[in-house]
């Protein structure tokens, strides 16, 4: 099993050049340099490296276990916890305010692109301890914020998100855990499932974002309140005290990520749960979207750090194993030798740049959405909710792909638990289903993103990319351009179509919806791979090797990848009638 490697150079490179990482030198008291930037991640690397990853395959075959009502995570993952958060990662983008260190996400996204790499479960806690810290500094009281914040940065202690309910999944508008109110506080009453690091003993504190319902709270999900439900009630100074009415009922046993404790958790079987009122009665979803949008992206980033996990150990294993004859059958060849197996790999890494291309580009659009003001906040705040669903859904789809080609790659031995590549394929199979499903992050797409404002956004973007493209008058670029030209008018003919449709009827509308998220997802890829290919032919500084690995990349990409927006359009375009003419009687054996 190869060890991670942590890929400073090409995060780098997506971040600062393709991304464009200065546009947010203006909104900051301190631009970010070079000097600085490669100290941050250099460290982030051996973290990643040396603390976080050696405890991956351990955490997988250990799992975690409930013993009298307490979750207790694999071994080892307390004490890396600890390492990370004494090293003040948590803080790294958080508000100076809080005890933060005030730097843009788009770097704290970098640094968690090795974490979750590294160690998929594992990262689990700190993303969404990272999310409720948002949805908390956005939503709740002045007096919530600055009792719960500090520690959540400093990592003493952590959040979950609890949504989902045993007849609550995706439709929110069925929860119906209970919120009565008291003199100073509510009494939470009911059942969550599915809660990611629900119970541990990694910090002292656990904070539960817990969406219930008021007595008098309309129907639907105009009627849910968001509730702070700590795991321990706050004494006078603060501290943690008493155990608030809050169980852990069981783990549930998974597919993969088995060190990532996923727990049911009981609210107020006892006397009740005491918790606090986020925001306004009634306006729950609005703050937990804030922190689900968070995780969206963080999500998105979890599929690339498993798809580069995964291609790494399968890049150092057909370098490693001998089968077959080489061309001139003087002996035997290392697998990476065969063609098909270089195709494989290829598929993974042009895809894999791809991704993180886009990854880093939606990281920055967020930053500038916070950061900046006027014209150029707008901008970014309808760009960023245009990638949040691409990023989400067409990531976490090619992290199955990429998972399962490492298996392939490995042959037999790919199928073997002990080689540990499979733990790749069984972790990245959560991705797609986490924070709303992808059929849900396309109908999103296709339905609040392109039906709302009909197209505007999308064709703003397609008009971006056509004037980007005008100006690359290399002559080496001309192949790819035009190739990439194609996808976009081909996409923005894909655009209309769903429009036509959406307006029509949407329901029918909605089964358009992935194949116009996955289309958008492949010319956007397009889109950067030939704005890293024209970069890497003006770099003077760098690598050879780097610049040769990307630029084999982007080909391939532009070859073999981008065509797929094409068939993904003509789905649209000539799919409807098929989609239309199904009822529940045209799946019946």
């Amino acid at each position: 099993m190869s060890e991670y490697q942590y890929p400073q150079n090409d995060i780098q490179f997506s971040l600062q050049s393709i991304a464009k990482l200065e546009r947010l030198s203006p909104y900051l008291e301190e631009p970010l340099d070079s000097e600085l930037l490669d100290a941050i991640l250099s460290e982030a690397g051996k973290l990643s490296e040396q603390v976080i990853a050696p405890i991956n395959a351990s955490g997988d075959q250990q799992g975690s276990r409930v013993d009298q009502g307490e979750v207790y995570e694999a071994d080892g993952f307390k004490e890396a916890f600890h390492t990370y958060r004494e090293s003040g990662w948590l803080a790294l983008a958080g508000n100076p305010e809080f005890g933060g260190q005030g730097l843009p996400s788009s770097l704290a996204t970098a640094v968690n692109e090795g974490v979750q790499a590294a160690n998929l479960a594992f990262s689990l806690c700190p993303l969404l301890s990272q999310g409720a810290i948002e949805a908390i500094e956005s939503h709740a009281s002045e007096e919530l914020k600055q009792c719960y914040i500090p520690k959540m940065l400093t990592g003493e202690w952590t959040g979950t998100m609890n949504l989902t309910e045993p007849a609550a999944g995706s439709d929110l508008a069925a929860i119906a855990c209970k919120a009565t109110p008291g003199e100073d506080h509510f009494k939470i009453k009911g059942q969550k499932i599915f809660i990611t690091w629900g119970d541990h003993q990694m910090s002292d504190n656990i904070v539960h974002l817990v969406l219930a319902r008021l007595p008098d709270a309309p129907a639907g999900v105009k009627g849910i309140s968001l509730f702070i439900v700590p795991k321990f009630l706050l004494d006078h100074n603060g501290q943690p005290a008493q155990r608030n009415d809050v169980q852990v009922v069981s783990v549930e046993h998974k597919m993969g990520i088995h060190a990532s404790p996923t727990c049911v958790m009981s609210f107020g079987d006892k006397a009740g749960a005491i918790g606090y009122l986020v925001g306004q009665a009634n306006e729950g979803i609005k703050a937990m979207f804030t922190m689900m949008n968070n995780a969206r992206q963080g999500v998105g980033l979890q599929g690339l750090g498993i798809s580069e996990r995964a291609y790494q150990q399968a890049l150092s294993y057909a370098k490693e194993r001998k089968q077959g004859m080489n061309a001139d059958r003087s002996g035997k060849a290392a697998i990476i030798e065969h063609a098909d197996v270089r195709r494989m790999l290829m598929m993974m890494k042009s895809q894999i740049d791809a991704m993180r291309s886009l990854i880093y580009l939606a990281a920055v659009e967020n930053d500038l959405s916070h950061l900046a003001s006027g014209e150029v906040q707008q901008a970014a705040i309808k760009r960023t909710a245009l990638y949040t669903p691409i990023v989400k859904g067409w990531i976490t789809e090619q992290a199955q792909e990429i998972t399962s080609l490492a298996i392939q790659i490995h042959g037999g031995m790919g199928f073997i638990e002990e080689t540990g590549v499979a733990q790749h394929a069984r972790d990245a199979r959560i991705l797609p289903i986490y924070e709303g499903t992808n059929g849900i992050q396309a109908i999103d797409l296709i339905g609040r993103k392109l039906h709302f404002d009909k197209g505007e956004q999308m064709y703003f973007l397609l008009d971006e990319m056509e004037q980007e493209l005008k100006n690359y008058g290399q002559e080496a670029l001309q192949s790819n351009v035009a190739k990439l030209t194609s996808s976009i008018a081909v996409a923005r003919h894909a655009t209309k179509n769903c429009l036509d449709i959406m307006q029509r009827d949407t329901n029918e509308g909605t089964g358009s919806a992935y194949a116009y998220m996955m289309m958008c997802g492949y010319v956007i890829g397009g889109w950067l791979q030939i704005r890293a290919q024209k970069l890497c032919l003006e770099n003077q500084q760098m690598g050879e090797e780097q610049k040769n690995s990307w630029l084999h990349s982007i080909n391939f990409y532009c070859d073999h990848v981008l065509p797929r927006a094409h068939m993904h359009a003509q789905t649209i375009a000539s799919g409807q009638d098929s989609m239309a003419d199904l009822t529940t009687s045209s799946f019946e054996r």
